[in-house]
């Protein structure tokens, strides 16, 4: 007689209809949603056939006995009462998960304990041996779930997570991945399995390490989630049936055999390089590496692969969790929907997304919205069907129908462009700050790029917002974020995806120079005649800062003939000024390699990298500083004519020799330093952003020092002269 069990397959919230769906299409029976999770019986094949087959569920678990369990006694009662005999061998190993409590066990890692001397204490009577604890990878993994002052135990069958299918090894993921079963969970509510049945194209655009990817050529070729699978958590346990298993396993291998035969087109894009390759390997082990087309390629370049059918384009983008990031994000969205509109006439499209305001800037409206949840981040799948006949004119707001205050921003925006934009054109000027919160009620510096080169004729914003203060609420924070990036966007005639947002705050230690995203898209601007590289997305800065203008002209008017050295050099900017003034020689001193790299781009870009004397020290810049001071005054290396440095407020790194740097704190060494190094007639210019600092004149009386402030904030400053202080520093 077969034997019947009850089972319960769990799963994130929200997927439950999902799954239940999904375990009555493989047959089995009496299925049952409850609270992350689905309950469901049959024979031991129905456990078995869930496991390899699921692409949904988190575990599935085979219920042995419930039992009282409102104290640690009872539930040992209750666990030694299970014949353990049946299930684990004596010399075995075993792991046992609690969750949930009751009245007298609140802790659960106290009653996994107890449960583990139950069954220890057990079968070590019963044979004179006992079983061991293996978390990895045990015989049993045993799942005791409390409630209601009893306990339901049951046998893991699944072991480790069913979303670790075996394509995607552990650490081998790009930022912010989805988990194997919530991929594929957006993809049933987007719609991919009619569209795979009818022979229709997947398209991810930002496909990460390519789980949706997968996830869909799987579901499209008819194979198993399971299948790549190495261990399960049924393996070592007492009660397995290998025939059972082998036999479905069988039926797998058939149908994903011939099922592969009939995949349609599968595409899939990513602008970061490193995505790509982490996308092949996964497909490649799932078998699918000549299955799914993967291509390095930016955003704004999407197009529809040539001769595909249309399908569905679905992704999961990045979105913010943290006041700010959902508004720096909007362009994406916003270029996401354009390139949609241009290319994919006629198809679906889905986007999963934890921000309504993220949906919106598409510019598309959307057919439906489902909630999954991401980990613990509540995120919806929207849906939209794709037509010309849609233009982002239905969503966005008209000029008129701006708020009050919107419209005083886009009358200062305007104001502000006529005025600056005549000083610009007469000064060759291409990037500068247009706007900087001039208004309170909108706390945001706009600085205007003007592309040069590749990127000719395009403008780019850059908008920096500052943190609002505390009585402000986050919502009304937001909703004016969102309508100036609106505004700026309109007034300054740059597509939204070229509007680059960033909430600026307090940055503490070397968080000041991490990234903040990995898009990887430098433009060429121009200044004074000469090319620079900025970074609009990735960084807090964008690798020229444009209130140094005129310091960075000081220096190529003193550096014909000199010996430069520019330390905290960053990108570079003042080295390549150095090089087409005339230096001589050149040293650019920063700690990160990355910018170093940078520099030299900088220096390419002015065919100015074949200079002889052009040297790059990727190091502490102030250990650096003092060993070259030791070197000059012992005359192994000539002075300099002229040091630039600028240094970063507050800096710190385990590659540092003191780990940290406090400009006020540290200024009065770092300016002697340098100015040991000056020849006779030598120049150092001095520069800080601190607008709080205060130089200590009794310590530096032995240098001549002069405050040039002034003559180095340049017209698009005015109103923030703070912005920097500088000095001319000379030998007494």
């Amino acid at each position: 007689m077969t034997t019947t069990f009850r089972y319960a397959a769990t799963c994130p919230k929200s997927v439950e209809p999902l799954l239940a769906a999904e375990l009555r299409a493989l047959g089995l029976a009496e299925v049952r949603e409850t609270r992350a999770a689905v309950t469901f019986t049959g024979p031991l094949e129905a456990g078995y056939r869930a496991c390899l087959w699921s692409r949904l569920a988190s575990r599935v678990l085979l219920n042995l006995t419930e039992f009282p369990a409102a104290t640690a006694e009872e539930l040992y009662a209750g666990v030694a009462a299970v014949p353990w005999e049946g299930h684990l061998a004596p010399d075995g190993t075993l792991a046992i998960d609690v969750v949930g409590t009751t009245s007298g066990l609140t802790h659960t890692r106290f009653a996994a304990q107890k449960a583990k001397d139950a069954i220890v204490d057990r079968l070590r009577e019963l044979t004179g041996e006992r079983p061991s604890v293996d978390f990895e990878r045990p015989d049993v993994r045993v799942n005791i779930r409390l409630a209601r002052e009893g306990a339901l135990l049951s046998i893991d069958l699944s072991g480790t997570p069913l979303h670790e299918r075996g394509y995607r090894t552990p650490g081998e993921q790009a930022e912010a991945p989805l988990k194997e079963n919530l991929a594929a969970a957006v993809l049933v509510r987007a719609g991919w399995p009619e569209v795979a049945a009818t022979g229709g194209t997947l398209v991810d655009p930002m496909c990460g390490s390519g789980t949706l990817l997968v996830e869909g050529a799987l579901m499209a070729a008819d194979s198993a989630p399971g299948l790549m699978r190495e261990h399960w958590g049924f393996s070592g346990w007492l009660g397995h049936d290998a025939e059972v298993w082998h036999a479905l396993l069988d039926e797998a291998d058939d149908r994903a055999e011939a099922g592969r035969t009939r995949l349609g087109l599968i595409a899939g894009y990513d602008a970061d390089a490193r995505a790509i390759e982490l996308a092949r390997a996964c497909a490649k082990r799932a078998g699918l590496g000549g299955a799914i087309t993967l291509r390095q390629r930016e955003l704004t370049e999407l197009t529809a692969p040539e001769g595909a059918l249309p399908g569905l384009v679905v992704t999961n983008p990045p979105y913010g969790v943290r006041l700010g990031e959902a508004e720096a994000l909007a362009p994406l969205y916003a270029t996401f929907g354009e390139r949609l509109l241009a290319e994919f006439d006629g198809w679906r499209a889905a986007v999963l997304t934890n921000d309504e305001t993220l949906a919106r800037a598409t510019g598309l409206r959307s057919t439906s919205a489902h909630t999954l949840y991401n980990g613990t981040i509540e995120a919806k799948l929207y849906r939209f069907e794709v037509s010309r006949g849609q233009t982002r004119a239905e969503v966005r707001r008209a000029p008129e129908a701006r708020s009050a205050g919107a419209q005083m921003l886009a009358n200062r925006l305007r104001k502000n462009l006529r005025h600056l934009g005549k000083w610009a054109r007469r000064e060759d000027v291409t990037s500068y700050r247009v706007y900087d919160a001039d208004l309170p009620e909108y706390a945001v510096a706009v600085d205007l790029y003007e592309g040069v080169g590749a990127h000719a004729g395009r403008r780019f914003a850059h908008v920096a917002e500052y943190a609002p203060p505390p009585e402000i609420e986050a919502a009304v924070a937001e909703a004016r974020l969102a309508e100036a990036v609106e505004v700026i966007a309109d007034v300054l005639e740059v597509a939204p995806g070229d509007v680059a947002v960033k909430v600026r705050r307090r940055q503490r230690g070397s968080s000041q120079y991490e990234k903040l995203a990995s898009r990887g898209e430098f433009v060429e601007v121009a200044e004074d005649g000469l090319r620079f590289e900025v970074n609009l997305h990735d960084y807090l800065d964008t690798g020229l800062f444009l209130d140094h203008r005129p310091a960075r002209a000081m220096v190529r008017e003193m550096a014909e003939g000199v010996r430069f050295l520019n330390l905290f050099a960053y990108t570079g900017a003042a080295s390549v000024y150095a090089a087409a003034g005339g230096a001589v020689a050149i040293n650019t001193v920063d700690l990160s390699e990355t910018y170093l790299e940078w520099a030299r781009r900088n220096m390419a870009l002015n065919d100015l990298d074949e200079l002889k004397g052009v040297r790059y020290f990727a190091t502490d810049a102030t250990r650096w500083l003092a060993e070259e001071r030791r070197r000059v005054e012992s005359g192994l290396a000539d002075p300099y004519g002229l040091v630039f440095c600028d240094p970063p407020t507050y800096s710190s790194s385990k590659k540092m020799t003191e780990r940290t740097f406090d400009v006020q704190r540290d200024h009065v060494r770092l300016i002697d330093d340098a100015a040991a190094l000056l020849g006779a007639e030598g120049v150092l210019i001095f520069s800080t952003n601190l607008r709080t600092f205060k130089l200590d004149d009794e310590a530096l009386a032995h240098l001549v020092v002069e405050d040039i402030t002034p003559a180095t904030i340049p017209p698009d400053f005015a109103r923030t002269s703070r912005i920097h202080q500088c000095f001319l520093v000379r030998k007494g």
